[in-house]
């Protein structure tokens, strides 16, 4: 499901463009500071609603321009164009469209477009706090299982409950009853997707790292948020006098983590920086493998920003192999494009563009 057409105004210093990129692989060449990634960015913005460079928007907007704009045109097989596109101003406000139709959730643009990012901050995957782990996690469900959303949204607005009856200080226990009980619902259903999405993860995790290195010993672990052995009714109950004093629910799906341990040790404190960057890309390209094997509509679009940095030439290449294998979009960023350049099949699609002072030109 690839970008046909891709137009980008008011996005930091880019010029306002319009690509044409090519359906599989896309090399975007520049030097430092040149708008590369920026281009990545907007991509990103139209999937996502919001950059990964940034968590205010204020820096993404042009200087002296009141919203940026992102446009596209997206291929789809067996069905029509869809066209999407999202504005955003200074005030954070967003207007979504999808095939000519107002769209309040940015989910939908999520759905229609999944993206996955590799890029240097991609190491806080293993080294960063569990939340990040959580939501690399959650990708993967809301893609394969339509009722993951609705569940979770349910799990959150009881969780959010709870806390906050917890943090008035001594309350009657059957004040929680309400919420304790959704609470539990929820996050049992919401343990059952991940666990099932984990099971089918795990192999096809442990077959796409086996092409990129070999690591004995490494594997990957679930853990949900709260003890195995008992239910979560149970923990709830042995532990409301100390959630009460702290003033927030402890355990629950809201811990869960993805643990990724070598020999018993923490990964990211024993792998080399190479070694993580692509125990990293092993991941995300092991979602990307499996969303195209459960045959969804929508192939994942994968954003590489700065691919050749930390690694060497023999990794490079296994890794751009393993891109390609995919049979998907991707955009990669670099500063010179040769070292990549001749990395894919001869009969590969690919495009160039290089860029200098926010001007895009494709060269190729």
């Amino acid at each position: 499901m690839p970008l046909k057409r891709l137009t980008v105004t008011a996005v930091r210093n880019l010029h306002p463009v319009t690509i044409l990129p090519s359906p599989r692989i896309n090399l975007i060449s520049g030097a430092n500071g040149s708008g590369k990634t920026s281009l990545l960015e907007a991509i990103h913005i139209l999937g996502l609603a919001r950059s990964f460079r940034s968590t205010r928007l204020q820096p993404v907007i042009q200087y002296e321009q009141a919203t940026c704009t992102v446009f596209a045109e997206i291929e789809r097989s067996g069905f029509p164009t869809c066209a999407m596109g999202i504005s955003r101003n200074r005030q954070a406000d967003y207007e979504i469209r999808l095939n000519g139709e107002n769209v309040r959730s940015t989910a939908q643009l999520a759905a229609t477009l999944p993206l996955q990012l590799i890029n240097p901050d991609s190491f806080r995957l293993l080294e960063g706090a569990p939340k990040q782990r959580r939501q690399y996690l959650d990708w993967g469900v809301f893609h394969v299982e339509h009722r993951f959303l609705p569940t979770w949204q349910r799990l959150q607005k009881s969780l959010k409950q709870r806390n906050s009856l917890l943090r008035r200080g001594r309350i009657e226990r059957s004040m929680l009853a309400p919420w304790e009980a959704e609470l539990i619902a929820a996050g049992e259903q919401i343990d059952a997707f991940r666990r099932t999405y984990i099971a089918a993860l795990k192999p096809v995790f442990e077959a796409v790292l086996g092409e990129l290195l070999s690591l004995e010993g490494l594997s990957l672990s679930y853990y949900r948020g709260w003890d195995k052995d008992r239910s979560l009714v149970e923990v709830l109950d042995s532990q409301f006098e100390r959630d009460m004093a702290i003033g927030h629910t402890q355990s629950g799906p809201q811990r869960a983590d993805l643990r990724l341990r070598i020999n018993g040790l923490n990964a990211a404190e024993v792998l080399s920086r190479g070694q993580q960057k692509l125990v990293v890309c092993a991941l995300k390209l092991a979602q990307g493998r499996l969303l195209k094997d459960l045959g969804r509509q929508s192939d994942c679009l994968f954003l590489v920003d700065d691919l050749p940095s930390e690694l060497d030439k023999q990794h490079r290449d296994a890794l751009c192999r393993l891109l390609e294998s995919l049979d998907c979009q991707v955009f990669i960023t670099c500063v010179e494009a040769d070292p990549l350049r001749d990395c894919w099949r001869s009969e590969t699609p690919l495009s160039m563009f290089h860029v200098e002072h926010g001007h895009i030109v494709q060269t190729e």
